[in-house]
C-alpha cells in the first residue's frame, strides 16, 4: 500500500483498516482500495495515477470558485430555525466527516472563511451569523418553496440553495437546514411485528395484503390497545421470477409493490361488467383456491403467481373510466410524485418487454434520460399509464390502512421499514445509477453472527454523487416511507455513517468501510421525519462503531434492542443477561427478529438442529447445542431472579413480561411468537434450501393461522394481557 493510495483513500473516506466486533485490527487489501476508488470515479491503479488523483483532489477542495457541494446548517435551538454560517466543522471532501474517525479528516477551510466551503457546515441557532465563505464573496439563500434570504437570516428547515458569487464565478450549492433532533414517543406503547405477506385472512389472494393490514391494525388497536404495527418492507419487487423473494432486496424503495393491493377494494373493481366482470371473477376464484392451499398448509406463499393473477385483474380494472373526483385525485398524485413516478413506471414498462435486468437491455435504453427511452415511453404509453395507476391505488390503500390504525386508537399506527438498498438491476438502480457505486455491493464484515461476512447484493450510494445532488434522492425515498406511517424503521441505520463495500467478485472479508457525511445523511432523515411528524427507529444491531448510538440517541432516533443480544459486557462479552432496568429507554425492545429463530424454537434449541441439517454450522452440532442451551438457561435464570417464573402461561409469555420491566419506550411482539410458530421467516444464506419469505404465520405444529382466527388464539390472548394489564405510561427516564 503506497503512501499516495493510503492518503487518497483517507481523504475519500475509505478505511484502510478497521476493527472487528472482537476488537481485532484488520488491514484492508490494497486491491480493495483501488476497486472502491474506481467505483467513485478515481483512478488509483498505479502509484503514478494515485499521486495524480491525490493532487487533483487536494486542488479541488480549494478550487471551483472556492465553494464545495453539500453544505449543512444544523438547528440546535429547538425553535425550528437555524442560521447558515457561524460555527463550522471541517469535513473535507465528501464522505470524510462523521463519527468514529476511521477515515480521518480532509483538507478544507474553517469558519473564518478564505477557503472552500466544506461539505458539512454545522451551525447551531444563536451562534455567530458569519458564513464560512471565501473572503469578499457575495451570497444569498434561495429558500425551498420560493423567496430568498441572507445567509445570516433565520432559515426554516428545508432543502435550500446557497448562491455564491466569488472571483467572477457564480455557484449554487445545496444547503440543508435540518432539525437538531426529533421528538421520541411520549408514551410507552407496544405492537406486533409482522411480515405482511405472512398474515393471510380468508379474503386474501394467496398472501397477506393491505386489506389484511387494515384488519390487523383495527383489531389489535381497538381490542388489545396496541399502539403500532411494524411491517417488513413493502417496497416494489422485480417483475418476473423471484430467485430471492427477500423484501430487503427490492427493485425500488420509492414505491410500494402493487401485489400488496386488495383488488376487490379498488373502487373501479365494483364497476366491472360483461366479459370483464366474468374474467375477473374467474381469476378471483383461482386466487381464492391459491389462498386455500396456503392456509391449509398444502402450499407455500407464491408471490409470482399472486402478482400475475392480480395484474391480470387490475388491467381489467384499469380500463374502467375514473369519476371526475377520482381522476382529479390520480392527477394530483402524479404531479406530487413527478419525475420519480415517470422513471419508475417507465422502467416497469420496459422491463415487461426486455426483462428485469436493465444492464442486458439495448444499450440506448440503459440511460433513463436518453432519446431512446423517451421514444420508448411514447411507444409504451399504455403500459406506463398502467404502472402509474398501480402506484396510485397502492398509495391509496396504504393511506387507508394508516387511517384505520389511527381510528382504532393507535398512537403510532403503521411503522414502515426502509431497506438498506436495492437490487442492482432494478428500477431505482436504473434511474439513480449516477448516484450509485457500480461494481460494489453493500454487506457486512465477518463477525460472530456470520463468520464469513455478508454480501447483500445491493449497490451503495456514492458519497460524492449524493452530496452533489443535495441528498435529494435520499430525501425522496425517506419521504415515501414516511408518507402513510407514524414511524419509520431504518434498516442498518449505521449506513448513514459508513457502509461495508464489497468489490464485485470478491468475498465479503475483502471489503472495507466507506464513510458518508453523517451530518448530512442524518440531517436529511431528521428533516423528513420533522416534516412528516413521524418517529424514527434505527436498526443498530451488529457491528456499530463507537459514538454512533450516542449520536443517534442525541438526535431523537430510537435504537433497537433484541433480547438475544442484550448481555452484560455486550453481545460479544456476554457476562450474563442484561438486567431489565439496564436496557435502553429510547429503543424498540423485542425478543427476536425476522432473521433470528422464533422464541419457541430458541427455547427448545431446534434452531441449532435446523442449522446443522442445512449445513450452516461452523462447529460440531453438540458444541453449538451446549452453547445454545447455556444461553437459554441463563435467561431463564434471569427470569426466575425477576420473579417471572414459573408463569402459568409459559416461558414465552414470561419473556414478554420481562420486556415490560425494561424502560424501553416501544415494545414489539414478533407475531409468530404469539402463535407458537417454530419456523424462521428467514434463515440468512439459505435461499435455495429453506423457504425464506414464503411461510404463513403458523402454530407450534406448523399449521397456518389465518388473521381471522388470531383473536381467539390462547397465546395471542396471553401475550396481549401482558401489555394491556396496565395503562400506557409516560417514560421520563
Amino acid at each position: 500500500m503506497t503512501a499516495a493510495l493510503r492518503e487518497l483513500a483517507r481523504l475519500r473516506g475509505i478505511a484502510t483498516d478497521y476493527t472487528t466486533d472482537r476488537g481485532h485490527r484488520v488491514t484492508v487489501p490494497p486491491d480493495t482500495l483501488v476497486a472502491v476508488l474506481a467505483a467513485c470515479g478515481v483512478d488509483a491503479a498505479t502509484d503514478a495515477s494515485a499521486r495524480a488523483a491525490l493532487a487533483d483532489l487536494r486542488g479541488g477542495v480549494r478550487g471551483a470558485g472556492g465553494v464545495r457541494e453539500g453544505g449543512v446548517a444544523r438547528d440546535g435551538g429547538g425553535d425550528g430555525e437555524a442560521r447558515a454560517g457561524g460555527e463550522a466543522r471541517v469535513g473535507g471532501v465528501a464522505g470524510a466527516g462523521g463519527v468514529g474517525g476511521d477515515a480521518g479528516r480532509g483538507e478544507g477551510a474553517g469558519a473564518g472563511g478564505g477557503g472552500a466551503l466544506p461539505p458539512c457546515v454545522v451551525v447551531r441557532a444563536g451562534s455567530p451569523a458569519r458564513p464560512a465563505l471565501p473572503s469578499h464573496a457575495q451570497a444569498y439563500v434561495a429558500l425551498e418553496g420560493g423567496g430568498r434570504a441572507a445567509p445570516s437570516d433565520p432559515l426554516p428547515p428545508g432543502h435550500h440553495l446557497l448562491h455564491v458569487t466569488h472571483a467572477g464565478q457564480d455557484r449554487a450549492v445545496p444547503l440543508l437546514v435540518v432539525p437538531d433532533r426529533i421528538p421520541v414517543p411520549r408514551r410507552r406503547s407496544w405492537g406486533f411485528l409482522v411480515q405482511l405477506y405472512s398474515v393471510l385472512s380468508r379474503r386474501s389472494w394467496g398472501m397477506g395484503d393491505l386489506g389484511d393490514l387494515a384488519g390487523l391494525a383495527a383489531w389489535s388497536g381497538s381490542a388489545l390497545g396496541a399502539g403500532f404495527v411494524q411491517l417488513g418492507p413493502l417496497h416494489a419487487m422485480e417483475p418476473g421470477p423471484l430467485p430471492d423473494p427477500s423484501p430487503y432486496r427490492p427493485s425500488s424503495r420509492r414505491f410500494p409493490d402493487p401485489m400488496h393491493v386488495r383488488v376487490t377494494d379498488v373502487p373501479e373493481y365494483r364497476q366491472l361488467t360483461g366479459h370483464a366482470r366474468a374474467e375477473a371473477e374467474s381469476l378471483a376464484a383461482r386466487a381464492r383456491e391459491l389462498n386455500d392451499g396456503v392456509l391449509s398448509g398444502r402450499t407455500l406463499i407464491d408471490r409470482e403467481t399472486v402478482r400475475a393473477l392480480k395484474h391480470r385483474v387490475l388491467r381489467l380494472v384499469h380500463a374502467v373510466p375514473l369519476t371526475p373526483a377520482r381522476r382529479a385525485a390520480f392527477e394530483a398524485f402524479t404531479v406530487r410524485e413527478g419525475q420519480d413516478l415517470t422513471d419508475f413506471a417507465t422502467w416497469c414498462a420496459l422491463a415487461e418487454v426486455h426483462g428485469g435486468a436493465w444492464r442486458s437491455w439495448p444499450s440506448a435504453l440503459c440511460d433513463p434520460r436518453s432519446a431512446a427511452v423517451a421514444a420508448a415511453r411514447q411507444e409504451l404509453a399504455d403500459a406506463v399509464a398502467f404502472h402509474r395507476w398501480l402506484a396510485w391505488i397502492t398509495d391509496e390503500q396504504l393511506a387507508a390502512a394508516q387511517r384505520t390504525a389511527v381510528e382504532a386508537g393507535m398512537d403510532i399506527g403503521l411503522m414502515h421499514d426502509l431497506a438498506v438498498g436495492v437490487a442492482p438491476e432494478g428500477a431505482d438502480a436504473w434511474a439513480l445509477q449516477h448516484c450509485l457505486a457500480a461494481g460494489m455491493s453493500v454487506g457486512a464484515p465477518p463477525d460472530d453472527f456470520n463468520p464469513h461476512g455478508q454480501d447483500w447484493g445491493q449497490p451503495p450510494w456514492r458519497p460524492d454523487a449524493l452530496a452533489a445532488e443535495g441528498y435529494r434522492p435520499l430525501a425522496a425515498l425517506l419521504r415515501a416511507g414516511m408518507r402513510h406511517s407514524g414511524a419509520l424503521r431504518v434498516d442498518h441505520v449505521m449506513g448513514l455513517f459508513r457502509l461495508w463495500w464489497v468489490p464485485e467478485g470478491r468475498p465479503p472479508s475483502e471489503g472495507t468501510y466507506v464513510r458518508y457525511d453523517a451530518e448530512a445523511m442524518l440531517g436529511v432523515l431528521l428533516l423528513e421525519a420533522h416534516r412528516a411528524g413521524v418517529h424514527v427507529i434505527g436498526e443498530d444491531l451488529g457491528t456499530v462503531e463507537a459514538g454512533v448510538r450516542e449520536e443517534l440517541a442525541a438526535r431523537g432516533v430510537l435504537g433497537t434492542s433484541v433480547q438475544r443480544f442484550e448481555y452484560l459486557g455486550g453481545s460479544e462479552g456476554r457476562h450474563g443477561p442484561l438486567p431489565a432496568d439496564r436496557w435502553r429507554t429510547n429503543c424498540l425492545a423485542t425478543l427476536t427478529t425476522h432473521d433470528l429463530p422464533t422464541t419457541a424454537a430458541w427455547l427448545t434449541g431446534e434452531h441449532v438442529e435446523l442449522r446443522a441439517r442445512l449445513g450452516l454450522s461452523t462447529r460440531p452440532e453438540a458444541e453449538e447445542k451446549d452453547e445454545a442451551a447455556a444461553e437459554r438457561d441463563g435467561w431463564l435464570a434471569e427470569l426466575e431472579r425477576e420473579g417471572l417464573l414459573p408463569d402459568p402461561d409459559g416461558e414465552t409469555v414470561a419473556l414478554h413480561r420481562f420486556l415490560t420491566r425494561t424502560p424501553s419506550r416501544l415494545l414489539g411482539v414478533w407475531l409468530p411468537d404469539a402463535t407458537g410458530d417454530r419456523r424462521p421467516q428467514n434463515l440468512p444464506g439459505t435461499a435455495t434450501v429453506h423457504p425464506n419469505w414464503r411461510l404463513p404465520v403458523a402454530d407450534r405444529d406448523g399449521r397456518p393461522v389465518p388473521l381471522d382466527e388470531l383473536p381467539g388464539r390462547p397465546g395471542v390472548q396471553a401475550i396481549a394481557r401482558v401489555f394491556t394489564s396496565g395503562a400506557p405510561h409516560r417514560t421520563d427516564r
